[in-house]
């Protein structure tokens, strides 16, 4: 057939086009590989143990226990149906998390969860959780342990000019003391840095991490960070643009996720401790320009935290036993916070964020609850989309009233496999969706379809 565009013709024009698409594919990536944890529980490094964790665990058990012991009582409690299939795999599944992994994510927090100490006693902290850290990981990793968290790391004073000194030093001596205790670093470890109000800070970071890599002989690129976002200025910064994408470049690729700091950022906007919530607009707007600025950038996105605690009013003296009146107040408060906790981390979910902050053993249940009944839900719907999609080998479908694309096929794939990761459901659960185990830890749409076309 006969054609007006040659390729010598054509290849001026489209040289301009193929760099520019080469460059936009290098800074968008697309979503990361690896697991991301569905929350990151903080507490003061003054308070981390070897087995922290597992403490946590135990007493969100004993919550469980005494506030929602069976599956009618903790689905009444959070405003699921009691008594059908969906509310018995729900505590099933949350009490199994409970006993194999009860935390996720952990992050000893040397900033607002530890506040202004003495030098001499950061210091002293500094050195002390680093070695309980790298005790920990490294039995972890002997002995296959399931208790130890699978993702830990530290938060660090922020990089301003008040506090610059002390968090470097902290950093530095952490870093040095774990690896002198041993000499590999802890799975999914990753320095979180707070407040962060200009790229300078981020870059300063960048930095120090190089230096601390080349002196340890760690591999360049090994230490990542994580920013917080909760100042405007991580928003949108002086001259008005939007200071995400700036904040990331200036990571140079050392960024894992950013972290929606809730209640400094409603702060900042004059927004009054009485309305500081998680549903406030204005969190919203932070929520949603972190998303669209990290959007394919290969960096996970965590929400902030429920600040109202599931912790009882009421304790009883020794050798004395409360009221009636006061264990049914005792319930009530209970109850009130973790359907509160429970619907923050739904709602969280709805929006896109998958992961999210937790400051307190009792929010563990709800936590799990929250994830497990959101994945379960719209397992048998996401299943038959994906199963049909895949059948037709990327020819566009219409399952009831909802038409898929291409795109939708991987974010299909990547609902199961956070699925998967959280426990909501097994990999031979997910093969229902007419995908083997190896379509599925293969984690790219396009595979599957090229492999299934007979093309991979």
């Amino acid at each position: 057939m006969k054609t007006t565009l040659t390729p010598e013709i054509a290849a001026p024009i489209l040289e301009p086009l193929i760099q520019a698409n080469q460059a936009h594919d290098t800074l968008f990536p697309g979503e990361p590989a690896e697991r991301q944890p569905v929350h990151t529980v903080y507490g003061g490094a003054h308070l981390f143990k070897e087995e922290t964790a597992t403490t946590l665990g135990s007493l969100a058990m004993k919550l469980l226990n005494d506030y929602a012991p069976d599956p009618s009582a903790l689905a009444s409690c959070v405003g699921l149906a009691a008594g059908d299939r969906l509310a018995r795999n729900v505590y099933e599944r949350v009490v199994a998390k409970l006993q194999r992994e009860p935390v996720e994510d952990y992050r000893l927090d040397f900033e607002d969860g530890y506040g202004n100490r003495p030098d001499a006693e950061e210091d002293g902290h500094a050195v002390s959780t680093a070695q309980a850290v790298a005790r920990g990981s490294a039995v972890a990793r002997d002995n296959a342990q399931r208790g130890f968290p699978a993702f830990i790391g530290i938060r660090i004073k922020p990089f301003t000019e008040a506090l610059r000194q002390r968090s470097m030093r902290t950093l530095d001596l952490f870093l040095t003391a774990m690896l002198s205790e041993s000499k590999a670093l802890p799975d999914g470890f990753v320095v979180t840095l707070p407040k962060v109000t200009v790229p300078e800070q981020v870059t300063a970071l960048v930095r120090v991490l190089e230096t601390m890599e080349h002196r340890l002989s760690i591999n360049p690129g090994t230490l990542r960070i994580e920013l917080m976002i909760e100042t405007p200025q991580s928003i949108i910064d002086a001259s008005g643009s939007f200071a995400i994408p700036k904040l990331l470049e200036a990571s140079r690729g050392r960024c894992r996720g950013l972290h929606f700091g809730l209640y400094d950022y409603t702060a900042s906007c004059n927004i009054t401790a009485e309305h500081q919530t998680m549903v406030h607009p204005a969190c919203d707007f932070a929520r949603h320009v972190m998303q669209v600025g990290a959007a394919g950038r290969g960096v996970t996105l965590s929400d902030g935290a429920t600040n109202i605690m599931p912790i009882p009013r009421h304790r009883s003296a020794a050798g004395s036993s409360l009221t009636t009146e006061q264990m049914v107040e005792n319930r009530t408060v209970v109850h009130r916070a973790m359907r509160l906790h429970f619907e923050h981390v739904q709602r969280s979910l709805t929006h896109g964020y998958y992961q999210g902050w937790d400051l307190h053993p009792g929010q563990l249940p709800t936590r799990f609850a929250a994830v497990y009944s959101f994945f379960i839900q719209s397992f048998e719907t996401a299943a038959a989309r994906l199963r049909n999609f895949v059948e037709k080998a990327a020819q566009a479908t219409l399952v009831g009233d909802v038409f898929d694309d291409a795109a939708t096929g991987q974010g299909l794939l990547n609902f199961f496999l956070r699925g998967i990761n959280c426990g909501a459901f097994t990999e031979e659960e997910a093969c229902a969706t007419g995908l083997t185990l190896e379509e599925l830890r293969g984690r790219s749409f396009l595979k599957i379809l090229d492999k299934r076309r007979g093309l991979g």
